[in-house]
């Protein structure tokens, strides 16, 4: 499964009755508990990753981007967005983008 098709699932399950799914019940609850419920699995996988579990990790860096493409999807931003940007960046140094943002 690649990225794409997580997404295309995710976006699939909007509108969808909470009680069916998951993704849609965590849709349904608003883009702010999706963020929430990201924030909650990025801490995980930090704490994953500070215990050196990698097979722990492995589980949850998979929740966390599961959780993020939830999140992007309850703002209506594109996977596809995201993807762009990260191309725009490519090739230029990190202290140089980041230097360069106006926020």
């Amino acid at each position: 499964m690649t990225l794409d098709d997580l997404f295309a699932t995710i976006e699939a399950r909007k509108g969808a009755d909470p009680d069916s799914s998951w993704t849609a019940k965590l849709l349904a609850n608003g883009p702010e508990k999706c963020a929430e419920k990201f924030g909650e699995e990025a801490v995980e996988a930090i704490i994953e990753a500070v215990r050196d579990d990698k097979p722990a990790l492995t589980s949850e860096a998979a929740d966390v981007l599961y959780h993020l493409l939830v999140m992007l999807a309850a703002r209506d931003v594109a996977l596809s967005d995201v993807m762009a940007e990260l191309t725009r960046r490519q090739g230029t140094s990190g202290l140089t983008e980041k230097a360069a943002r106006t926020r």
